[in-house]
């Protein structure tokens, strides 16, 4: 993991929390959703990591005249050989850059559902199996003006494993930012840390990271007050259930234990659930999906886990 980080950290400044998050997301086979402003290196930061992979990067500029096949692909017709011939697109690849995906059409953006969920396309009636490592990093920018983009649907919002907002480096960071873009090779100087095999080996590990039964019942009384709350008009899915329970195995892993505690859970539900959230128009009102989140986990009681001290919590 440290070697991770630090061959990224080559051309990425300040982001140790985003890489853990990110690899969190690699391990459980999930896609990240970033919210930030243009300029914060999330073009840098996707080609590095499919570097310490050491596999293969696609960038794909969101329009709103980009077709569906201008992601997965197509049949096209070769007049040489008088037949049609399959053009994969640019989905098959380990990292995708799906760069401002709210400007597509929602026709455009369910393109990506399937893949998103089944590690498969289909095109004319044809599944073809997009191979592992794969993971989806979207971005869409906070402060664009609601004109000429598409909000994501919730379907789509729920197969993001987690949102997180890039934000601004700090004048330390970015002064070091500075220096590093004095060097045009730099990005070439990042090296591949994990190969397929490894990144499976882990992927079979963090599934016997033990959560405790208390622990689950922790996280469900989290997910049913999220769909109780007054501010809330549809609360988390059953698919956000379980992306948070395998999203806290991975905190576990990178912290250096086999078992989850109640500390894992509070500080991954923010990136895992709150983009879930659905508010109603008293909530659109009076508050955010953010602040209405936070609300519900101090409100909910922390179990004392087995083996594990109340002070630990």
């Amino acid at each position: 993991m440290e070697n991770f980080k630090s061959e990224i950290g080559k051309v990425i400044v300040g982001q140790d929390e985003v890489l853990d998050l990110i690899f969190i997301s690699i391990l459980q086979k999930g896609h990240i959703l970033f919210e930030s402003v243009p300029g914060t290196g999330k073009t840098t930061l996707s080609k590095a990591l499919a570097k310490t992979i050491g596999g293969s990067f696609r960038r794909i500029q969101f329009t709103p005249d980009l077709l569906p096949t201008d992601i997965t692909g197509l049949n096209m017709y070769n007049p040489k050989t008088h037949d049609f011939e399959l053009q994969v697109g640019p989905i098959d690849t380990n990292v995708l850059l799906a760069d401002e995906i709210n400007r597509a059409t929602p026709r455009t953006q369910s393109a990506l559902l399937e893949v998103m969920e089944e590690r498969q396309i289909t095109i004319d009636g044809k599944r073809i199996e997009i191979a592992d490592p794969f993971i989806v990093l979207a971005t869409q920018n906070p402060i664009e003006s609601a004109q000429g983009t598409f909000s994501l649907p919730e379907a789509q919002m729920d197969r993001f494993l987690m949102r997180i907002d890039l934000g601004y480096p700090s004048r330390k960071e970015e002064l070091n930012m500075m220096s590093l873009r004095n060097d045009s090779n730099v990005s070439e100087a990042v090296q591949t840390v994990f190969s397929e095999e490894m990144i499976t080996e882990l992927q079979d590990r963090i599934t016997n990271i033990t959560v405790d039964p208390s622990i689950m019942e922790y996280m469900l009384d989290i997910i049913h007050q999220t769909r109780q709350h007054k501010y809330v008009g549809t609360g988390v899915s059953p698919r956000g259930t379980l992306a948070l329970m395998h999203a806290v195995q991975g905190v576990a892993m990178i912290r250096g234990r086999d078992y989850v505690t109640p500390d894992d859970i509070k500080y991954i539900a923010p990136y895992v659930l709150s983009h879930r959230l659905v508010l109603n128009l008293e909530g659109l009102t009076l508050s955010n999906q953010d602040t209405v989140l936070k609300a519900i986990i101090d409100d909910v009681e922390v179990p004392v886990e087995y083996g594990v001290s109340p002070d630990a919590l």
